[in-house]
């Protein structure tokens, strides 16, 4: 350290002079810069010392230059040791400079002495002298002036370390070579007219210079195994050559490095200096590449475009060298395509730059149309437009763009007015598919040239191309660049043409975009339509304002899609306008947007309210109030992402509201500030964040759900992180504002913000005890980054037993909770409380920090776990198991930084080291002692065994370990099928343990082998232990049958191998090298027992080790490994081979199906791609059944790797793809090894059909392929004959295949003719025909090109009208004289997709055929001929969805009345047709079709209902149904007819199925809907009792703990017909419905708390029916709410209509439970031993502590509102005697439980018990409402109770108990806790 050392000698030098104040201070602004480790940190103290510097500068002025040397040498030490930061280095350049002012030679003095000490004459520099010298040389002016005159001892120390570099070769992955490459290249830059004499003077030749030449040369040609090393020094190389005083002699120089590669071996000769070519050890296609890439970075425009000499036309470099370079380049199938195409598009722009010389020197067109240079670009770009690599497309979009730029600078350079390439261009995009994203990058650049009127005509599906681009992710920055280029260079064409105003404009943009984005926004794709909103619909606003009324009026309606569409519109309007008013009719709307049931229309909404394009403009008091109503109701939605993006929005709020007051505070009105209301708006934003605080907080208690603590917890990160001014120096945005602490003061005078009050601290600590590591996670992070340093003294000693306690639990979850528990008390504690805390080590009091002295005690308790263990398993693992120890070392070592910091300190080292080793030895221990007891060997021979156990090998040796523990004398207990409990225990606590084992070793590797970490400390993790570390994951890989342990250890085994191999010991980067050779020995050799099926971790093995590998790197490893397994899995079978134990070739394809699947290898296996398909298709044929698994689930993960994973959920319409013209050319060698198995499929063969069982899978990968753009030559057109011939395959798979596969074969433009082929070789009459598979092939063939694209109209009709009439001359292929109905069934579906290219008389005809098979079946379904023919009854069906389709599209009533009548035909297939194409919805747009099906079927239903033959039948019989009548306006009075007489019976018997029989859940669910839609349409007074059973069927059916259906089923059947009774009960005319209503309500309540997302909505869908006025008739439109907002308006309901029914009362006081409260606390202080398992709640989703709060107020209201001597007060009275005694005895019980004096007998337990929060919850409740009934009643209730006391004492008894359980985090604060029910407060009610 010898900066350190400089400022200590400093500090010492100044001491006793005038200046020392301002020179400690700048010292100490220095070493804090130094000892930071985050940036912003440093950049501050820097900035600091800079403000320092310009002090002191006066002050050192007057003083000598003995008195200011101290000083700069210590400024120029500190820079020295910064020049891995190039903006540390600058800052302190200023700094130095701005000291030395007048005593400039003395700095420079200062700077020679500091650069010459770098290295000796001859040393080899290390690193950080390579960095000095570049950072010198490149930031120093003083650095750069030394080097000058230096420059000849500078070049041999170069030379002499980038030899040594290149001999030794320190690290493959390291920067040794690359930073004295790089110094060369600075150097060249810096100081070429010095380097020059060097290079080009025969008297200055300089053999340093010459030496380093050659070695540069060398690293180009692959002497340096670092990829970036290369590629600089092609960049150096290419610098040199900018030296040449002549720009021919330049060219001349980097000609011969060009021919180098051709002339071999030689000597080269590069102006006056002369080398050896050195020889290219092994090519990899770098060696011409690294020179490319360098001329066009950084050579000289002249040298590039002068004429050569040598050659004999007039030529150049940059068009006659390097482009055909970059040309082959691009063709190379190697693993440097980014580098390729960034010399293509560098090569495009020199060109561009240099076109007036090239002109001057060819004087013609370079881009004629016939040139051969233009052919070769556009056949460059256009051949890689798809290549999938990350980020080459931007390199083609730029190729692109120039290539047209420069078209169109040549042609107005000559004045040449055809242009023909641009329509080429235009017609290749229009023929592409719309999925290919290539597409897309020309239309945008081709725009600006040929105009947007050419493009819209030439381009006519564009609008619904771009909508499907949209719709997909990784398409829609392409579409929204195509769409913004159309809209610019229209509005560029209109204004040009000066065609009237902005309204006129955006007329214009109105009648070609309007439908499109009108569309799109009211989408019911949520990313379509936010990809729309974002991208789209605010870029139109911007650019034309008066659009914005044209979209406002296309979204005036109420349903989902409009409404989300017009906050969209209002919330782009608002970022354009910056400010929005809300009043009346828009205020009332956005109201209803809040409430919506939709997420995505409540967050666009709050969007709304929440954005501003500034954040200093205030929210308005709308806002606020909006705010506050709309977050207490959406705190439990179960969505991540709507909880992510409410917090963002809420953020933004915060984030207005703390700037607006900022500015208010200085005085500044802030922009949209109301005039006069800057204190109101202070108040106002000062009381909604202690609002919001209050809501989060109150949220937190354990009685809460996941869903509302995670919301909570996020609204509470967005607040402390926005209004408190803890700066993080990690952050690089959202840092609190400077005055930040003036806003604080301001809130806490006024009693506001107290963010780190105790009942917050409580709250949080009760999350730390949450079962989901989220919450306990998030909980954590905000108390160590926000709350005050050190948890209270009695608090943290609490925590501390608690952690012990849950660390010993044999629950996971309680286990990883005592993890965290133990990592926040590390954070949160210092060295007084450290004392208090009983630790296991006695010595770890005198242990210098707090992380060595918890590690300590941690390891102590673990080795005392595996103590106990090591006597009794059993045991240990329901008491101590090992896991909670293990995970809290792992959280306290690697995720808490102090322990980090700790670790690279000097003076703790050796005790780090010692605990580490010891560590790493226990885990070893542990990992062999639970693995042997897995396989019942605990002794020494336990890890001799290699493979793993089998499942009955540990289930024995499990079975064994229990009746140990339980004794030796009991007997053995008879076999289960389940797992018992200690059975269970054992399990989990060994494969827990060797997760978290592996997982806490890898990642101390990670931590501690950092080539960073300062180098004289010695290792933490010496070899030894390291090597300990690699057996350990080893043995769990190699002995592990747990897949979750496997997935964990694996995890930490990939970052052991990585910090291994990317060390510089060699050593240590032997460890997994060695490990893989040891896995490949024990792969190929022979063994006893089975590897890959019974250890799912030896393939983890390698592909850990290779994962390991440096990406930068040419992965030795990898290459070593895949080629290993190649070969064994290509070795021969043996003749006979054993079953039981796996082959080494079923190995081998095993590990390779693992490493293609691994995420972390990427493309670099892509060069391996094509043997290892080949291996697999190989594997497919295989007379082995494991080979050929093998080799099956091989060949689909390389189909994933090569074509990326579906996105599309439909399979066959993918939404994107690769062209098979371009998957061909970036895999040529693989397209051919697909061909030669297609071509060897339908090759002759001799004796019959044979199999070929790798031809379904090449089929399969090919299908998923899209088409191209090829031509008749192209490669892809020779897999049309294969594909065609396969047509007449014998196997039905292969034929349909077959057709799938001949799409992408097949470009658009060609498909008509193909199919007019097709259609011709379909014979004519009966007598032609010789295969009738051939001809179902040619017909699957036909429907798979006749198929619509999504997103396209597919072939016009004209186009088409050829090959109708073809078809229409072989009619007979769909009557009966076609023996085979598979072929009719094709033949139906060709015609299906050409209904617009037949003449009328075929249609007709093809009428007539399909009535008259329809109409000769008989009943039953059977045909008319004897035998029962193979695909029969496909082919009625077929024939059925034909006659449905054509009267829908008709709207015929002969063809209506046709269907009607087939649906009433007794043939099941028919029927069943009918009813599956009605489901699919189908039918939707001809409502005449769907009217005369709904009556048929309520016709029918009675008949059905009575003879039920077939369930399955009878469930599509009533789904159709209710999907016909779905629409409660579709019920006609014909309807109602069709029921009369019969409804009552059809009501009981779907009753009665309900009720009584069991016919299955979706059966049943069907039922029950049909009842509930019977109901609602006909109802009379004499069907109360039906009502009465359809109710209690619903009461039943919602019960928590039935199936998701059945409660499905219900809610749906209350929003069916539940309303409609409600409403009528409310009429004078039905009062006898009101005892049913009240139970309906009820059940509506219990299903808007459902745990299920889709109940919740369809419940809300009732209480969403009766938000209107119930007496009134329902309007149409209604919009459904939220369940949240549902279920206040139930409650508001209830209180408001049915107040003053006496069963009311008794009702909502059901949903008060009753708890023991007194129980719950002896449970839990008894401290029981926990079980393993934890019994589950019927319903996780329900909160009754937050339900509680909500009925208080409804209840109070409700005793209020009754008038003396009501049924409700009798009720009240009688609900008083039964729990009033009860409510005083628990309150009492609290009183004493949690007063002063029994205060510390309670813990921090309880804080986690979400029981007990429950309880109190319902006891506060319940005593509030008895001191209201006991006032409401009066003191004679109290006498004839005998409660003795009355209300006043009650209500005084209630309030002291919920103080004092406030006090201790049990309830919420008593002044909010009175308001828990109403909206918008701070209870956190929804």
């Amino acid at each position: 350290m010898g900066a350190e050392r400089e400022a200590r000698a400093c500090a010492a030098f100044y001491g006793a002079l005038s200046i020392a104040q301002p020179v400690l201070s700048c010292l100490r602004c220095l070493r804090q810069f130094a000892g930071s480790t985050a940036k912003r940190c440093k950049d501050k103290h820097l900035e600091e010392a800079l403000l320092l510097s310009r002090t002191l500068s006066e002050g050192l002025r007057v003083l000598g230059e003995a008195e200011a040397r101290p000083l700069l040498r210590c400024v120029l030490a500190f820079q020295m040791e910064a020049t891995s930061s190039s903006s540390s280095f600058q800052k302190l350049e200023q700094i130095v400079i701005q000291l030395a002012v007048g005593k400039e030679a003395l700095l420079a003095q200062e700077v020679g002495t500091l650069l010459a000490s770098l290295a000796l004459q001859g040393e080899v520099l290390s690193p950080g002298d390579l960095q000095s010298v570049c950072m010198f040389m490149e930031e120093s002016s003083l650095g750069r002036q030394h080097w000058q005159q230096n420059l000849a001892p500078l070049l041999e120390r170069l030379a002499t370390t980038l030899r040594w570099v290149l001999q030794s070769q320190p690290t493959p992955g390291g920067t040794w070579g690359y930073l004295a490459v790089k110094a060369c290249l600075q150097l060249f830059q810096a100081l070429p007219k010095d380097v020059a004499p060097l290079v080009w003077s025969t008297a200055g030749k300089s053999e340093a210079l010459q030496s380093l030449l050659g070695l540069l040369l060398e690293v180009a040609r692959g002497k340096a195994l670092n990829k970036d090393t290369r590629l600089l020094a092609g960049t150096a190389l290419s610098m040199l050559v900018n030296t040449a005083p002549q720009p021919e002699r330049g060219a001349s120089a980097m000609l011969g490095l060009f021919q180098l590669p051709d002339r071999g071996v030689g000597e080269l000769k590069f102006g006056e200096l002369v080398v050896e070519a050195p020889p290219i050890l092994e090519p990899d296609g770098l060696e011409k590449l690294v020179l490319t890439r360098g001329l066009l970075t950084c050579c000289k425009m002249d040298i590039l475009s002068c004429q050569l000499e040598s050659f004999p036309q007039k030529a150049c470099l940059l068009l006659d060298v390097i482009f055909p370079a970059v040309s082959a380049l691009t063709k190379e199938q190697k693993d440097c395509h980014y580098y390729c195409f960034q010399a293509c598009t560098l090569w495009l722009q020199r060109l561009r730059e240099s076109l007036p010389a090239v002109w001057r020197l060819t004087g013609t067109r370079i881009l004629a149309q016939d040139a051969n240079l233009l052919r070769q670009l556009t056949q460059l770009v256009w051949d890689n437009a798809e290549t999938p690599v990350e980020g080459v497309s931007e390199f083609i979009h730029s190729s692109f763009r120039l290539l047209l730029e420069i078209y169109h600078l040549e042609c107005q350079h000559f004045q040449d007015q055809e242009r023909p390439l641009y329509q080429q261009m235009l017609q290749r995009v229009v023929s592409m598919p719309w999925q290919i994203k290539a597409k897309y990058v020309p239309l945008c650049a081709i725009v600006p040239y040929v105009g947007s009127q050419q493009v819209l005509d030439a381009y006519l599906d564009l609008p619904r191309h771009l909508l499907s681009c949209l719709s997909t992710n990784h398409l829609c920055p392409a579409a929204t660049e195509v769409y913004k280029a159309l809209v610019r260079q229209q509005c560029a064409e209109w204004q040009d043409g000066q065609r009237g105003t902005e309204a006129a404009l955006a007329e214009q943009w109105a009648l070609r975009w309007l439908p499109l984005l009108s569309q799109a926004l009211r989408s019911p794709l949520p990313i379509l339509q936010s990809n729309a909103a974002n991208h789209l619909l605010a870029w139109t606003l911007r650019q034309l304002p008066a659009t914005q009324a044209p979209l406002a009026a296309q979204f005036g309606g109420r349903d989902t899609s409009s409404l989300r569409a017009w906050v969209s519109l209002l919330k782009a309007q608002k970022s354009v306008a910056g400010t929005l008013p809300l009043r009346g009719e828009a205020l009332e709307r956005l109201s209803c947007c809040l409430g919506s049931c939709e997420d995505s229309v409540r967050l666009a909404a709050l969007g709304l309210l929440c954005c501003s394009p500034s954040t200093n403009r205030p929210l308005s008091g709308t806002e606020v109030r909006l705010l506050r109503e709309f977050l207490p109701l959406n705190l439990n939605c179960d969505s991540s992402s709507f909880r992510q993006l409410l917090q963002a929005a809420v953020r933004k709020a915060l984030v207005r509201l703390r700037d607006s007051s900022l500015a208010q505070l200085r005085g500044k009105a802030p922009g949209g500030a109301e005039p006069g209301g800057g204190a109101g708006q202070l108040s106002q934003a000062v009381g909604f964040v202690e609002w919001l605080l209050q809501l989060s907080i109150a949220s937190l208690r354990p009685g809460s759900n996941y869903q509302r603590k995670k919301t909570a917890l996020l609204l509470l990160a967005a607040v402390l992180e926005t209004c408190t001014d803890t700066w993080n120096p990690e952050r690089k945005k959202g840092q609190p504002p400077r005055t930040m602490a003036t806003l604080l003061s301001y809130a806490r005078q006024s009693g506001c913000w107290d963010f780190f009050s105790q009942p917050n601290l409580l709250a949080l600590l009760s999350c730390l005890q949450d079962s989901t590591n989220e919450i306990r996670d998030l909980a954590s992070e905000l108390l160590v980054r926000y709350f005050p340093a050190t948890f209270p003294e009695p608090i943290t000693l609490a925590l501390f037993q608690l952690a012990q306690d849950a660390l010993g639990s044999p629950r996971v979850q309680e286990a990883e909770a005592g993890a965290v528990l133990v990592k926040t008390i590390l954070q949160k504690s210092d060295s007084g409380t450290m004392k208090s805390l009983a630790l296991k080590a006695e010595a770890a009091l005198t242990l210098p920090n707090r992380g060595l002295c918890f590690a300590q005690h941690l390891l102590h308790l673990l080795q005392a776990q595996y103590a106990a263990a090591c006597q009794d398993l059993l045991r240990a693992a329901a008491t101590a198991p090992m896991h909670g120890a293990i995970a809290a070392l792992r959280r306290c070592l690697l995720q808490v930084p102090e322990v980090a910091t700790s670790m690279r300190a000097a003076e703790s080292a050796q005790s780090w080291r010692e605990l580490l080793t010891c560590l790493v030895t226990t885990a070893r221990d542990i990992t062999s002692f639970l693995l042997g007891a897995l396989q019942s060997q605990q002794g020494p021979g336990a890890d001799e065994q290699a493979a793993a156990p089998s499942f009955a090998d540990m289930g024995n040796a499990i079975g064994s370990l229990i009746m140990l523990g339980k004794g030796r004398g009991q007997e053995e207990e008879e076999d289960s099928v389940l797992l018992s409990e200690e059975h269970s225990l054992i399990l989990t606590c060994c494969w827990v343990s060797v997760k978290e084992i592996g997982l806490l070793l890898g990642g101390l590797a990670e931590l501690l082998l950092d080539p960073a970490l300062p180098a004289g400390l010695g290792p933490l993790l010496p070899l030894s232990t390291l090597q300990t570390a690699a057996r350990v994951f080893q043995e769990i890989l190699l002995r592990c049958r747990h897949w979750g342990a496997v997935e964990g250890c694996s995890m930490g085994f990939t970052k052991f191998c990585a910090a291994l191999l990317n060390h510089p010991d060699a050593e240590l980067q032997a460890i997994p090298q060695t490990m893989l050779e040891q896995g490949l020995e024990a792969l190929s050799g022979p063994r006893s027992s089975s590897i890959t099926r019974r250890a799912a971790g030896f393939p983890m093995l390698f592909l850990c080790i290779v994962s390991g590998e440096a990406p930068a790197q040419a992965r030795p490893l990898l290459n070593r490994c895949v080629q290993t397994l190649l070969a064994l899995a290509t070795a021969a079978l043996p003749q006979d081979w054993d079953q039981t134990l796996d082959l080494p070739q079923v190995c081998a394809l095993h590990v390779l199906q693992t490493l293609v699947r691994g995420t972390g290898l990427g493309s670099a296996l892509l060069q391996h791609v094509t043997p290892m398909v080949a291996l697999a298709l190989q594997g497919l044929g295989s007379p082995c059944w494991a080979m050929r698994n093998a080799a099956i689930q091989l060949f689909s993960a390389l189909t994933c790797r090569l074509l990326g994973q579906q996105r599309s959920r439909g399979e066959g319409c993918p939404t994107e793809g690769v062209s098979l013209q371009a998957f061909l050319r970036q895999h040529a060698q693989l397209g051919a090894v697909l061909l030669g198995e297609l071509e060897a499929a339908t090759g002759p063969t001799l004796g019959g059909p044979c199999l070929h069982p790798a031809l379904h899978a090449v089929l399969t990968l090919l299908a998923q392929l899209q088409p191209g753009t090829d031509g008749p030559g192209s490669p892809s057109a020779r897999f049309l004959g294969p594909l065609l011939r396969l047509a007449g395959s014998p196997i039905y798979a292969v034929r349909a295949m077959a057709a799938k596969a001949l799409v992408p074969v097949v470009p658009p433009p060609r498909r008509w003719g193909l199919l007019l082929q097709l259609a011709r070789q379909l014979p004519a009459v009966p007598g032609q025909v010789r295969s009738h598979n051939a001809i179902h092939g040619h017909l699957l063939q036909m429907r798979a090109l006749l198929a619509p694209t999504p997103g396209t109209n597919g072939l016009s009709a004209e186009a088409l009208h050829p090959v109708a009439l073809q078809l229409e001359a072989r009619t007979w292929l769909l009557t009966p004289a076609q023996r085979c109905p598979l072929v009719r069934a094709a033949f139906l579906q060709v015609l299906t997709l050409l209904p617009a290219s037949f003449s009328p008389g075929f249609t007709h005809s093809i009428r007539d055929a399909i009535s008259a098979e329809l109409g000769s079946l008989p009943p039953g379904g059977k045909p008319g001929c004897a035998e029962l023919q193979v695909g029969s009854a496909v082919l009625h069906q077929i024939m059925a969805h034909f006659t449905c389709s054509e009267a829908a599209q008709l709207a015929d009533s002969e063809r209506i009345g046709a269907v009607c009548s087939l649906l009433q035909q007794p043939n099941p297939d028919i029927q069943l047709a009918i009813l599956s194409w009605v489901i699919a919805g189908e039918g939707g747009m001809c409502k005449e079709l769907e009217k005369a099906l709904g009556l048929t079927l309520l016709d029918s239903l009675g008949s059905v209902l009575r003879e039920r033959r077939d369930k399955e039948f009878l469930r599509l019989y009533l789904e159709a149904l209710l999907h016909l009548y779905r629409d409660p306006l579709s019920w006609s009075q014909e309807a109602s007819r069709k029921l009369q007489g019969s409804s009552a019976a059809c009501l009981e018997m779907l009753l009665h199925m309900v009720e009584a029989e069991c016919p299955g859940p979706d059966l049943l669910f069907q039922a029950l809907c049909a009842a509930s839609l019977l109901l609602a349409h006909w109802f009379g007074d004499k069907d109360g009792p039906l009502v009465e059973r359809w109710c209690a069927v619903l009461e039943e059916c919602s019960r928590s703990a039935l199936s998701e259906v059945l409660r499905l089923a219900a809610a749906r059947s209350l929003q069916t017909a539940g309303a409609d009774m409600v409403r009528r009960s409310l009429r004078a005319a039905c009062p006898s419905l009101v005892p049913v209503a009240l139970r309906l309500i009820n059940i509506g309540i219990h299903l808007l708390q459902d745990e299920e997302r889709e109940v919740r909505h369809e419940a809300s869908g009732f209480a969403s029916l009766l938000r209107q006025d119930p007496r009134e008739p329902l309007r149409d439109g209604c919009v459904f709410v939220q369940d949240n907002v549902g279920l206040l308006d139930l409650l508001q309901l209830l209180l408001g209509e049915f107040g003053e029914h006496p069963k009311t009362f008794d009702l909502l006081l059901q949903h008060l439970p009753v708890l023991d409260l007194r129980g719950i606390m002896e449970e839990l202080e008894a401290n029981k031993a926990t079980s393993l398992y934890k019994e589950d709640e019927p319903n996780v989703f329900a909160e009754p502590a937050i339900l509680a709060w909500q009925l208080l107020p409804i209840l109070l209201q409700l005793l209020e509102k009754a008038p003396p001597g009501s049924p409700l007060h009798a009720s009240a009275l009688r609900w008083l005697a039964d729990v009033g005694p009860g409510i005083l005895r628990d309150l009492r019980y609290c009183e004493h439980r949690w007063s002063r004096e029994a205060a510390a007998h309670c813990g921090v337990k309880a804080l986690g018990c979400a029981k007990l929060h429950a309880a109190v919850a319902v006891l506060l409740v319940r005593a509030r409402l008895a001191a209201q009934a006991l006032q409401v009643l009066g003191e004679s209730a109290t006498t004839v109770l005998g409660l003795g006391c009355g209300a006043q004492e009650l209500e005084q008894e209630v309030t002291l108990v919920h103080g004092l359980l406030a006090q201790h985090g049990l309830a919420p604060v008593p002044s909010q806790g009175t308001t828990q029910g109403e909206p918008g407060r701070p209870s956190g009610a929804a």
